[in-house]
């Protein structure tokens, strides 16, 4: 019996003092951090102020039950059940037959579409793969000249290896415009920003999916309840006062309190999206060209895009 509580008093301190039973082997080890990260939500250091007094997460905060969403797929908005969400994609359940690599912009909120490609189909049921990069929405011109800038101040050894192009003749424009002003439409980049949420004395690491002057759609490791008040901190970037306008598994949107001046991104260094896609099933192939973020996509290295971008602003 004096064993026994010699040991129960042991195992007691033990806990308290935070020390283990043995100086070499502690009982309580040091947790890993978490947070977003470019393809995961699950191993990123976070620095906190404080304990939370009480759990944010669901039990399963990917799994949701009777959630309805919106998918624009060919032109037509068409209602979808909304089975769950993870940090790179979705499954839904459609009444309409897409093709593996369609494109699909699924909507989760008010002005909030992700673009997506179709990544596998079985009957009623489609998984759906995030686009990578960070999607900013605002003019063309504006956009082009905020990404140039950014490859020129975060990543100054990128550098163009080939001869630019050479502009269209006068008798060539006309035709070529409307290929051209498709392609700045529809402009793919690698780049990826990340920011942080303070709210309730806690910070988590977060991912930005869509941000414009008005609101962000953002990545998040926890629940935020709707109507909250939160600063989105981008570092360098500044820090941005925003209302959560609604939440749905693991994203988020924003409302800004005052409008965002894009070029604030300049100053926030983004993350670059990985080269490709790993085939899944048998022989794990990896290869760009089943990739649907590819060339297919038009999404350019950061070499391309940097002198697609330089000689396009020079016309």
């Amino acid at each position: 019996m004096a064993c026994e509580v010699t040991s129960m008093n042991s195992f007691r301190s033990a806990i308290l003092s935070g020390k283990g039973l043995h100086s070499t082997d502690p009982l309580v080890r040091a947790k890993n951090g978490r947070g977003a990260e470019t393809d995961s939500l699950s191993s990123v250091e976070v620095p906190r102020n404080e304990h939370r007094s009480h759990n944010q997460r669901d039990d399963d905060r990917h799994r949701l039950d009777h959630e309805t969403a919106s998918a624009l797929y060919k032109g037509k908005t068409r209602p979808v059940d909304l089975i769950n969400l993870s940090g790179g994609g979705a499954m839904i359940r459609a009444d309409f037959g897409p093709r593996l690599w369609d494109r699909i912009d699924l909507m989760l909120g008010e002005g909030a579409a992700i673009e997506c490609a179709v990544r596998w189909i079985r009957e009623d049921r489609v998984g759906l793969e995030f686009a990578h990069e960070t999607r900013i929405d605002c003019d063309p011109e504006v956009r082009d000249a905020l990404l140039l800038d950014v490859i020129r101040r975060s990543f100054p050894d990128v550098v163009v290896t080939s001869t630019p192009a050479q502009l269209p003749t006068e008798a060539k424009k006309d035709s070529d415009d409307s290929v051209v002003n498709s392609r700045r439409t529809e402009r793919r980049h690698p780049l990826i920003w990340m920011a942080h949420i303070l709210y309730n004395h806690c910070s988590e690491r977060v991912r930005l999916r869509n941000i414009s002057e008005n609101g962000a759609l953002i990545e998040c490791p926890v629940s935020y309840p709707e109507g909250a008040k939160v600063l989105l901190d981008l570092g360098e970037g500044g820090q941005h006062f925003a209302r959560v306008g609604w939440s749905c598994g693991d994203k988020a949107g924003l409302a800004f309190d005052k409008p965002f001046d894009l070029r604030a991104l300049v100053s926030a260094k983004p993350e670059v999206a990985h080269d490709q896609w790993t085939r899944p099933g048998p022989g794990q192939i990896s290869a760009d060209h089943d990739n649907p973020w590819a060339e297919g996509w038009q999404r350019s290295s950061l070499e391309d895009l940097r002198e697609d971008l330089e000689g396009f602003l020079k016309r």
